[in-house]
């Protein structure tokens, strides 16, 4: 009988331990999805990357093409309206910076 018992408990922990990834992951996408602080032009890292809350402010900038928006780059999380390039902060759907890279 304490065969089956520590059988039961091993597969148990086998499925449990399967299991766990799925878990992580499900989790991770519910923290994410919190509410970050908008991102703040005058920022270091959004000055370096010419971020702009309005992409037609960037219609002067040479890298910058009519119909780029956060909304539609790879970078943007819709979840949050966050970006992977300013991962403490949200961004602006209808914003711009020159690391734009069309959405696949």
């Amino acid at each position: 009988m304490a065969q089956n018992s520590r059988r039961a408990f091993m597969r148990n922990s086998l499925l449990g331990l399967a299991a766990l990834p799925l878990g992580v992951g499900i989790l991770s996408q519910r923290a994410f999805a919190q509410e970050l602080e908008p991102l703040d032009p005058e920022d270091p890292q959004a000055k370096a990357l010419n971020y702009v809350k309005n992409a037609e402010e960037a219609s002067d900038h040479p890298a910058y093409e009519e119909g780029e928006l956060c909304s539609n780059c790879m970078f943007f999380q819709e979840a949050n309206n966050g970006c992977q390039l300013f991962p403490q902060n949200s961004v602006e759907p209808n914003g711009w910076c020159q690391s734009w890279a069309k959405k696949a």
